[in-house]
């Protein structure tokens, strides 16, 4: 029997003598950072830090080295493709872990949040790890299966796969179609499933779908599916825009305030109510501490409680003192709030929003030179510290970008103080001219409709309001659903409305990016499908400007 040349020959100590330290190095280190940096990466790392200490340029291998190290022999390929698809879900994953650890010591010490203790949970049933690691596997398998639906469409259309295309032609019409790879790459969305159902959760879907919502909208909008090319007769009214979304969202948002309360974003409740001091009584300096006093959001309650009696008439105590039905046996509570109320008040959600004054119309007035102060001041300090990164336009022309800031705080705060005094001055509104028992509980969401035409002030600077206050309403307004038995979900359902979303978004990518108007989004997907942290429609544009000069 011939002998294998390449077989090992002595005894076992000379086999064991040949197994060295050096021998095993070079895969370790090679499979340690392939996984964790590139050779570009680490160029640009040894450029400006390692080479800048003697310590660490004596204890670290060299970039060529490490190039050496990652291409290999057969230079690049798909385990280098494979390897950048690990190596940006495991940054994912420790970025997003890190983020979510210091956002919790942030909300317990300085935003004073309640530090949850008791029994220790496990590292696998963490929510941020969980989270963590949904995304990063998101990520991961999006960059996978985008490469194998596209590599197998590209074997799928040479001449040898002829064969396979005749005898299988309705799955090769799937499989070939230009839009297979960004369908199967979304398969990778289940894995939003990882992280626990929670409100986290179902935010992340419907921040998806509306995010999908506009994308398409944009696309039908680019294509001429909905008013036409440019200069065609049908052209986009000079009004339209996302802020018609504000009065709908506003109305239903009012109403779910005002009865369903516990299907209401709390957060968005506080902002209200804080910026509501004409309309919501707080307890007097001088009421005395041993007499009860109705808090806030037990007033906006009996209110609705008010709305479902169909608005009784409001009877003074100070006219008739001896009366015993000056007040529903429900709506006691809001006793320390009516008794006072001035005697020319005759209805019951004038006396219970503004007892000290009969005029609504007054009170409407008296909420605008009150609030609209506040308001200045709350966005002054937020527009100011958002235009901090832009210093150098202040820089070069001052006058011109503290006009601009100025008009931009004006604006908000006529907004905001406008969609909230509008909202509760309705309440008044329409007790004075409909009857009590015509819309008794519908006229909350015409009050919010009637508040939410302030959007239009703001129309080409709030986008990102007006969405977000899209997506809150249709949190909330599924919630009141499923709570009134409008409809039923099912589990899981927010996992699978996230990949559908997910799905159009690569689909209106693929057609035409252009209708992803954010560039940060297209760099996103760009990413997801591995195709680099890239803004391809800026590049090509820079292109074209370069070729016009």
């Amino acid at each position: 029997m011939a002998s294998n040349p390449d077989e090992e020959v002595g005894p076992p100590k000379n086999r064991e003598h040949r197994i060295s330290a050096k021998s095993t190095a070079d895969p370790i280190l090679r499979n340690a950072l392939r996984y964790t940096i590139s050779s570009k990466e680490y160029e640009t790392l040894h450029r400006f830090i390692i080479s800048r200490s003697n310590v660490l340029q004596r204890n670290t291998p060299s970039p060529a080295k490490v190039e050496k190290l990652l291409d290999g022999p057969g230079g690049r390929g798909v385990e280098d493709y494979n390897a950048a698809a690990i190596r940006a879900s495991l940054r994912v994953f420790f970025a997003t872990g890190a983020g979510l650890k210091a956002w919790s010591a942030v909300k317990e010490r300085l935003l004073g949040a309640q530090v949850v203790r008791g029994k220790r949970v496990p590292l696998w049933k963490s929510p941020n790890f969980r989270l963590s690691l949904s995304l990063s596997t998101i990520l991961l398998l999006h960059r996978i299966l985008f490469r194998f639906f596209t590599r197998l469409r590209a074997r799928l259309l040479t001449p040898e796969a002829r064969p396979f295309r005749q005898r299988n032609k309705r799955t090769s019409r799937t499989l070939t179609s230009s839009l297979a790879p960004a369908i199967g790459a979304s398969l990778a969305g289940f894995m939003l499933g990882v992280y626990p159902s929670d409100q986290l959760r179902v935010s992340i879907s419907i921040y998806a779908l509306s995010r999908a919502a506009e994308f398409t909208y944009n696309h039908a909008e680019d294509e001429g599916w909905i008013w036409g090319k440019e200069g065609s007769k049908w052209e986009r009214p000079w009004w339209w825009g996302s802020w018609l979304l504000y009065p709908l969202t506003c109305g239903q948002l009012l109403h779910a305030f005002v009865f369903d309360r516990d299907c209401f974003p709390k957060a968005y409740g506080d902002f209200i109510l804080k910026y509501s001091p004409q309309y919501i009584q707080a307890r007097p300096n001088d009421y005395p501490a041993a007499l009860p006093w109705p808090d806030t959001y037990e007033i906006v309650d009996k209110i609705a409680e008010t709305a479902k009696l169909n608005y009784p008439p409001f009877i003074s105590p100070i006219l008739f003192p001896n009366s015993t039905t000056t007040l529903p046996k429900a709506l006691g509570a809001i006793s320390p709030i009516t008794s006072p109320a001035h005697p020319l008040i005759a209805s019951l959600t004038c006396a219970t929003l503004h007892p000290s004054d009969p005029s609504c119309l007054r009170t409407y007035l008296t909420y605008w030179i009150r609030v609209f102060p506040q308001l200045t001041r709350f966005f002054t300090a937020i527009f100011v510290l958002l235009s901090l990164p832009q210093y150098k336009a202040f820089y070069n022309s001052p006058i011109t970008t503290l006009n601009k800031l100025a008009s931009r705080i004006l604006l908000y705060s006529s907004f905001v103080a406008g969609s909230i005094g509008t909202s509760w001055g309705a309440i008044c509104f329409f007790q004075q001219y409909l009857p009590r028992h015509v819309l008794s509980t519908q006229r909350f969401f015409f009050g919010g409709v009637l508040g939410g035409l302030w959007g239009f002030m703001v129309r080409g600077r709030a986008r990102s309001e007006f969405l977000y206050s899209a997506r809150a309403s249709l949190d909330c307004l599924w919630k009141v659903g499923r709570k009134r038995g409008w409809w039923r979900g099912f589990r899981g359902g927010d996992v699978w409305l996230f990949v559908a979303s997910l799905m159009v978004v690569n689909l209106v990518y693929e057609r035409d990016s252009r209708s992803i108007r954010s560039g940060a989004v297209r760099r996103g997907v760009s990413s997801l499908r591995g195709e680099g942290f890239r803004d391809f429609v800026k590049e090509e544009e820079g292109r074209e400007g370069e070729e016009v000069n």
